[in-house]
């Protein structure tokens, strides 16, 4: 036989609100400070390109929050792709161009930013966030560190020199997609980039095929192009050909507006006599936007979204385009970037010359294959 329900008084039921609101109050304070350990530790992974920032950036950044920055780099967007798809980086900020941020957001590798955290989000170029929405819908996933282009720079004696009576191209994609030209700059070094997604799109550009084309007829012309130059390069470098343009190893480089401008100045701060010039080639660079994201598993995101408003801050963005040469997105910063930067057109390029470059597009991992089999065959020379 079951047991009649009991019910409580009706003096005790109205009694218990006074009774349990202190007791959750007791309780809350009880438990606050588990609640504070879980906070993030005082610790920021970064991951980013070499040469790619401010002497002074991290220490101000560390100084100002208490929180220690790990910092590493890499040379080429390939590695970092490789260790986000692998997984359990521990990196909480990394920095890849926005074409392959495209893909790990797709792929969901990627945390999306949570720009309520961000108040410096507001001093970003609308402009550049357009651009940079093409292949971040409401940019959910990337904010911009720096953009430059892909383009030739050159030892301006040295290449005359060898040349000798041949004159410059009025095509200066020529001097390194050309035999005529690249086979007589081979006894001064010539250098590519050693990124399958930096050289194969160049060529394409020089074709006249989109950088980026989903096409496969667009890649046709690219093995017999590559293969007619291979001969003449003595370099593949994404980092090293810097120093090696600063000091006179190379004369000609397939590489990126900033570094090519970093050899410039320190050719003339080490006094080395080598004058490195970055082309604007009339035909036009092929734009990349390198941005900041977040990994899904980034261990302390909310230091994350400290270091990204903190670079976001308009004289800490200038301070890396005046270190790196490579223009900010930041409308705020253009007046704390020195003048000769600020002036400097292969930094921040004239509306004609922006208009004559290649954007950034999505790549598909089929197009991504292709890339790689085509610049693999190229480097091996087979």
């Amino acid at each position: 036989m079951s047991q009649p329900t009991r019910s409580l008084p009706q003096s005790l039921l109205r009694a218990l609100p006074g009774f349990l609101l202190p007791l959750a109050a007791a309780c809350g304070a009880l438990f606050a400070p588990a609640a504070q350990a879980q906070e993030e530790e005082k610790v920021l992974n970064v991951y980013n390109w070499s040469d790619y920032i401010a002497e002074d950036t991290l220490k101000l950044f560390e100084k100002e929050t208490g929180i220690k920055v790990r910092y590493d780099n890499f040379d080429n967007n390939e590695i970092v792709h490789a260790k986000l798809v692998a997984g359990k980086t521990g990196y909480d900020v990394v920095v890849p161009s926005s074409y392959w941020a495209k893909l790990q957001a797709d792929g969901g590798l990627l945390r999306k930013i949570d720009k309520s955290l961000i108040p410096n989000y507001k001093n970003l170029d609308p402009e550049v966030q357009t651009q940079l929405a093409r292949l971040d819908p409401g940019n959910e996933y990337m904010v911009n560190w720096l953009w430059g282009f892909t383009t030739v720079g050159i030892n301006v004696d040295k290449v005359k020199a060898a040349l000798g009576s041949t004159p410059m191209p009025e095509n200066t994609w020529d001097l390194v997609f050309k035999p005529e030209y690249i086979s007589k700059l081979k006894s001064c070094g010539v250098s590519f980039l050693d990124s399958a997604t930096e050289v194969v799109p160049a060529a394409l550009h020089y074709l006249g095929k989109p950088a980026y084309s989903k096409s496969v007829s667009d890649y046709a012309g690219v093995p017999a192009l590559l293969k007619a130059i291979r001969p003449y390069v003595t370099l593949f470098s994404s980092s090293g050909y810097i120093n090696d343009m600063a000091n006179g190893s190379i004369c000609l480089a397939l590489g990126w507006s900033g570094d090519i401008n970093i050899a410039r100045q320190r050719a003339i701060d080490g006094k080395t006599g080598q004058k490195i010039e970055a082309l604007i080639p009339k035909t036009g660079g092929i734009i990349f936007m390198d941005t900041m994201v977040i990994p899904m598993d980034a261990p302390h995101p909310g230091n994350a979204h400290k270091f990204i408003n903190f670079i976001l801050r308009p004289e800490i963005h200038a301070g890396l385009t005046n270190k790196v040469f490579y223009a900010n997105p930041n409308k705020e910063a253009r007046k704390f970037v020195k003048p000769e930067v600020a002036s400097n057109p292969t930094v921040f390029l004239s509306d004609t010359d922006m208009k004559r470059m290649a954007a950034p597009d999505a790549i598909n991992n089929d197009v991504r294959r292709q890339m790689t089999r085509m610049y693999t065959s190229f480097k091996t020379g087979i």
